[in-house]
This record gives structure tokens, C-alpha cells and sequence, in this order.
């Protein structure tokens, strides 16, 4: 059996940031509730009201972190389930590739479209 074989089962580590991830998900999507929804007087309604928004520096920075934990929770979730379905080494590889991959691509995705919401609105 290689090293890969024994790694088929899901780690205390990854569990843990599973947990943590989960936990601050439901924190930032409090804070991203309260802040949208009640602070903002009758809540953000417009593109321009989006556009001010973001002009707070600590704004980009929430969703920028509310961004990384969601994909991060979602995608070692998802490998959870795909592991209860008993793959092989080799196929448990490629499908370790393509979460990271996906999960890499839907970040930097993501931040790009944060930096242009905070350039727009200094437009």
C-alpha cells in the first residue's frame, strides 16, 4: 500500500477545518446579514449603493474571507461525500487535482470580481 492508499480517509486535520470553516461562515454570513440588511438604511437596493459599499476598506476584505471559507467548506464537503464512495488511489488523486484546481479557480475568480467592485466604485 502507498502513502496515498493510507490517506484515504478523511483526517482529523481536514475535519477540523471543516468545523472551523463552518463556524466562520456562520459568523461573516451573520455579520454580512446584519450589515446589508439592517445597518444599510433600507438595505442595499443599487449597483451605486453596492459600489459605496465596497468602499470601505474592511468590506472587501469580510467577503474576500466569507469567499475563501465558503469554497473551502463546500469543496473538502464535497470531497467527504466522494470518499464515502470508496475510490481508488489513482482516482482519489485526480479527484484531489480537480477540487483544488476548481477551488483555485473560484477564488481568484472571486477576488477579481471583489478588486473590481472596489475600483468601480473609485471610478
Amino acid at each position: 500500500m502507498n502513502t496515498y492508499q493510507s490517506k484515504l480517509t478523511e483526517n482529523t486535520w481536514i475535519w477540523l477545518v471543516k468545523v472551523f470553516a463552518g463556524l466562520f461562515i456562520v459568523v461573516l454570513m451573520g455579520i454580512h446579514f446584519i450589515v446589508n440588511h439592517l445597518v444599510a438604511p433600507g438595505g442595499l437596493l443599487s449597483y451605486a449603493d453596492v459600489l459605496a459599499y465596497y468602499q470601505n476598506p474592511i468590506i472587501p476584505i469580510m467577503e474576500g474571507f466569507f469567499l475563501v471559507f465558503v469554497v473551502g467548506h463546500a469543496l473538502l464537503g464535497l470531497r467527504s461525500i466522494l470518499l464515502d464512495l470508496n475510490p481508488s488511489a489513482a482516482r482519489m488523486r485526480w479527484i484531489d487535482i480537480i477540487l483544488f484546481a476548481l477551488g483555485g479557480v473560484a477564488i481568484v475568480y472571486g477576488i477579481w470580481l471583489i478588486i473590481i467592485m472596489v475600483l468601480k466604485g473609485n471610478a
